[in-house]
């Protein structure tokens, strides 16, 4: 039986970001967090890295906007990036006031470790061990389980946001979400007067990531069905180095390792680095990722290698703990020997056009983490900024809501989802069919290098799957795989049309036919309404 639930803020994702924005708000605030599989299933547990963050006397945060700027391929927003980079300092101190277990510096006996990764010009990254994403999502969701006014729902799939236009009422604003609760296999409806989106990424339209399952791109999907903008999807960044084998799914080889002096290696032992920029490994990640991309195609090898062995089993079993388990696991002691690595898709740098308080264009609406553009990134995301755009961005968020809370505010009623019409499906051969090969296309036409006849290639398959989907989702009971291929499908369509309108390459985005990069920065954005299959 559909049941109607109200809250007075309902935040979809139980990430870092939304975590972080309900614990910022007040006890007298009825808060649903809503998690489609398990509470810490998402990507930010998986961060190994750290938090990029002026921390030390030597840093500053002009050096640190530069480095962003840099790494963005002069495309980040200014007023984003200095915004963020100043409230940095403030939001690693509350994650040591929720207990987050920083590594310490045993070295200097005081303060925290700082590490140092591709283009950042100092040691600014704090992190707990090589498990940061871990130990600060674990650390939050101990906080949210203890505070009385937030209630954490799993297994519950979000399929639609509900707003004014929906319910026939004036304005545009967002009242709600259509939440399958995936036991009962019923939709409920979920009513609040604000309602976040922190669902993360959409790397899951690729065949290879380093993310969860679970980053569909719903977040983004269903904002630009609601009415909202979407911002530089054809910036999606490929983590340049994920462990290659067989059995190892999306496990990520942080970027401190390289950091700390991994050397990058053909499969005869020849460095190759150098040849592609003087910082050698420690180059911005879209560069790093095109080199490796580039060996493997020229050589024909499956993958090329990271070495750490030289410093030594005590230090890499110290600061790498988890990675030097989890490769002992496949039989590789990288202590001794090299890692074998390929690019992976791992970072959407676009997503839904917000404010700096995290606002979309739906009144109502907010969007934080991954899911939204900031205009923070740029073209390119410079290393450990993602987890502090989420923290910055959550407290901002958390105070815009609370600044322009309705004392009055109605609770809405909805109304129920119609499923009156549909049936269950005997074809789900379909789905599975149309997700191998919308990821496969995403992958050889729309990946790491790019090339118009390509991207038409994209466009039109990309298209013919929506129409497709959107017959399917009209005739049959949602399901979550379901869901989540209908967002993919949105943001596939999102990314190659976005890529479509950019003529140059800057940053992620490197195409065969416009080689050179523009001499004006320039943002994609995309309107909905222009589109007939929004």
């Amino acid at each position: 039986m559909q049941q109607q639930f109200d809250y007075d803020v309902l935040i979809i994702g139980s990430g870092a970001a939304g975590l972080s924005l309900a614990l910022q708000l007040p006890r007298d605030k009825r808060v649903a967090i809503i998690s489609k599989r398990e509470l810490s299933a998402g990507s930010s547990s998986r961060a190994q890295g750290g938090i990029a963050a002026v921390l030390d006397s030597t840093d500053s945060v002009e050096s640190h906007i530069q480095d962003t700027i840099e790494a963005g391929a002069k495309l980040g927003n200014p007023k984003a990036i200095r915004f963020t980079v100043e409230n940095a300092k403030q939001s690693i101190e509350w994650l040591i006031q929720q207990q987050v277990p920083f590594t310490e510096d045993n070295a200097e006996q005081q303060g925290y470790h700082l590490t140092k990764e591709g283009g950042h010009s100092h040691r600014r990254i704090i992190h707990a061990a090589d498990r940061t994403g871990w130990a600060v999502s674990e650390t939050l969701l101990q906080r949210a389980k203890e505070a009385p006014n937030i209630q954490l729902i799993t297994h519950k799939v979000a399929v639609d946001l509900i707003t004014n236009a929906k319910t026939g009422l004036p304005g545009n604003r967002c009242i709600g979400a259509y939440i399958l609760d995936q036991e009962t296999g019923h939709v409920d409806s979920f009513s609040a007067q604000a309602v976040v989106l922190a669902t993360g990424g959409a790397s899951k339209v690729y065949l290879y990531t380093s993310n969860s399952d679970g980053c569909s791109g719903d977040g983004i999907a269903m904002a630009w069905r609601a009415g909202c903008r979407a911002g530089n999807m054809e910036f999606n960044q490929f983590h340049p180095t994920c462990l290659y084998h067989p059995k190892a799914k999306s496990f990520l080889i942080s970027e401190a390792v390289r950091g700390e002096g991994g050397k990058l290696l053909l499969a005869n032992g020849q460095p190759f680095m150098q040849r592609f920029d003087e910082r050698l490994e420690l180059a911005p990640r879209d560069i790093v990722a095109r080199a490796i991309d580039h060996e493997m195609k020229r050589l024909g090898d499956d993958c090329v290698y990271l070495d750490i062995s030289h410093r030594g089993k005590k230090f890499i079993s110290t600061h790498f703990p988890t990675i030097y388990e989890r490769c002992l696991e496949y039989g590789i002691d990288i202590s001794k020997d090299p890692i074998p690595v390929v690019p992976a898709a791992h970072y959407t740098c676009g997503g839904v056009v917000t404010d700096q308080h995290g606002l979309t264009d739906v009144e109502g609406l907010y969007a934080i983490g991954e899911t939204a553009f900031t205009g923070l990134h740029g073209a390119n995301r410079l290393a450990s900024n993602s987890l502090l755009e989420c923290f910055v961005y959550a407290q901002s968020a958390a105070q815009h809501i609370l600044r322009n809370w309705q004392t009055e505010y109605p609770a809405q009623s909805i109304k129920p989802w119609d499923e009156s019409q549909v049936t269950d499906s005997d074809e789900d051969v379909i789905l599975s069919h149309n997700w191998d090969e919308l990821r496969r296309f995403m992958w050889d036409y729309v990946g790491i290098v790019r090339t118009n006849k390509r991207l038409t290639r994209a466009q039109h398959r990309v298209d013919l799957l929506l129409a497709e989907i959107n017959e399917f989702y009209s005739n049959y009971r949602v399901t979550s795989d379901l869901v989540e291929l209908r967002n993919l499908a949105v943001v596939a369509s999102l990314i190659i049309r976005s890529a479509q309108q950019r003529h140059e390459s800057r940053g992620l985005h490197y195409t065969l036919d416009y080689p050179n990069t523009a001499s004006v920065a320039r943002d994609t954005i995309l309107t909905p309404h222009n589109y007939l299959w929004a």
